[in-house]
């Protein structure tokens, strides 16, 4: 096996595996390092979204609907069901079954596309900008050496400070996906992505869930409107948030956790749980990569610094994903590692932010692209908004599912499309066509002439475009 390759990934998450398949595909001799291990201790590519993350959290989430559609919403439409019962061994199995099929596929496109797989953790030795010497810590350590280098190590779950994550009782992403028993009351920290998208598994599954969140405002990265609608749904559904909490001591026992906290009207609470869910957010993992002996320059925040093209301040060594400034996305990771490899290939990588759309798989899910109706106030940018709600829409009256809106946001004088915001079923399929929209600069008049069909849940956006110009034909 060759020790000398063109690039080498340390990283197989979205952003990794994907840069070596495209360095690979340009011609060039790639290898990708990762250390995740399955069950036996085999390789398991896909980094955080595979494992512990997207996929696995999709996994639970479609199935969590599932039975409380079995359980709430069959009837309606005239389906009866007795006797139903969880499984809750089968469906984590299902959930490990997905993962699986998500790490085969990968090692699958690496032997494909010829890339090299080493299992192992990667970390710098020496180098400059004739090359990179690489150690992979596997079952048995070896040195390869690279021209190039795609830094792609991800993230890790931040703890509360003096609170480590145990995954038995205080639960990180990693063990909020493997709890083998539905708690009877599960607390969670955090009211954000990961936060919503487990306490509603389990709030499903049968769980009283608490969301205890510090900052006043829900969602507050999400257009306000929408995320206004999106807390009255949650909360109808029976998932409990609490804004504005200051929290204090945590106690984890022989049988659950005890949190201390003040609410928003600084009256102080204690909130017993089975099992406590932190999800505060995530910190990049430079761990044991060694950046501080090759002299590779991390920011204020332990990112690795890199600038608009990924390039860090060693030469030939490039950056991408969590592990860099930006949203923490997993499509952001894979574009940013297309570009790289095109970039070192001597092409013109692109990325564009203003066009990464955003997705919170919860039922209704919530999705937007661009800018949010306080951003362009806060801006001063003149605009015009547009909204229309799927109780409007034929297709969701049908599939029994109205809740929500699909909203524009267009610029006054232009009519150039600045945001779009949808909160409802299927929002993370829709938001692909306002994507498409924005990156080709298209006005909200275009969207509001395509002939879209009928019925569907897109014709809402058709429609809340039309509202931009106050001509909605449905509502």
């Amino acid at each position: 096996m060759s020790k000398n390759f063109d690039v080498v990934v340390i990283g197989g998450g979205p952003g990794g595996y994907i840069a070596a398949i495209r360095a690979a595909q340009l011609g060039f001799n790639t290898a990708c390092i990762d250390e995740w291990k399955n069950e036996k201790g085999g390789p398991a590519p896909g980094g955080t979204c595979t494992n512990v993350g997207c996929i696995p959290s999709k996994a639970l989430l479609q199935s969590s609907e599932h039975y409380e559609h079995a359980s709430h919403g069959f009837a309606e439409h005239g389906i009866e069901v007795k006797g139903l019962g969880l499984n809750l061994d089968k469906m984590l199995g299902r959930k490990n079954t997905v993962v699986k099929q998500n790490n085969d596929g990968i090692l699958y496109l690496f032997k494909k596309n010829k890339v090299t797989f080493f299992h192992g953790r990667g970390s710098f030795v020496k180098g400059d900008a004739n090359g990179y010497d690489i150690k992979v810590a596997g079952a048995a350590e070896e040195t390869i050496t690279a021209k190039h280098v795609i830094v792609a190590t991800g993230s890790n779950a931040r703890a509360l400070p003096g609170v480590p994550f145990d995954e038995q009782l205080i639960l990180s992403n990693t063990g909020a996906l493997a709890i083998t028993e539905v708690p009877k009351k599960l607390g969670v920290i955090g009211a954000g992505v990961i936060g919503l998208e487990m306490g509603s598994v389990w709030r499903r599954l049968g769980a009283e869930v608490t969301v205890l969140e510090a900052l006043p405002a829900f969602l507050g990265a999400v257009d306000e409107q929408i995320a206004k609608e999106a807390q009255k749904l949650l909360a109808k559904q029976g998932l409990n948030v609490s804004l504005g909490v200051k929290i204090g001591e945590i106690k984890a026992g022989k049988k659950g956790v005890t949190v201390e906290y003040t609410d928003s009207k600084g009256d102080a609470q204690k909130g017993e749980f089975d099992k406590l869910i932190v999800s505060i957010g995530r910190t990049p993992n430079t761990i044991g990569l060694n950046a501080e002996g090759i002299g590779l320059k991390l920011d204020e925040r332990g990112f690795i610094a890199v600038d608009g093209d990924c390039k860090t301040n060693l030469p030939n060594v490039w950056a991408v994903g969590d592990v860099v400034r930006g949203p923490m996305l997993a499509h952001k990771a894979e574009e940013e590692g297309v570009a790289v490899a095109e970039r070192i290939a001597g092409q013109h990588g692109h990325v564009n932010f203003n066009t990464i759309p955003w997705v919170i798989y919860t039922s209704p899910e919530i999705a937007w692209v661009g800018k949010t109706e306080q951003q362009l106030k806060a801006e001063g940018v003149q605009y015009k908004a547009g909204t229309f709600p799927f109780l409007a829409n034929g297709r969701a009256r049908a599939l029994g599912d109205t809740s929500g809106m699909v909203k524009f946001l267009a610029d006054a004088k232009t009519d150039e499309i600045l945001g779009v915001h949808i909160v409802g079923p299927m929002a993370s399929e829709l938001i692909a066509e306002a994507v498409v929209a924005m990156e080709f600069r298209a006005s909200a008049e275009d969207i509001a002439r395509i002939c879209h069909a009928h019925p569907s849940l897109s014709e809402a956006t058709k429609e809340a475009a039309l509202a931009v110009d106050k001509r909605a034909l449905n509502f």
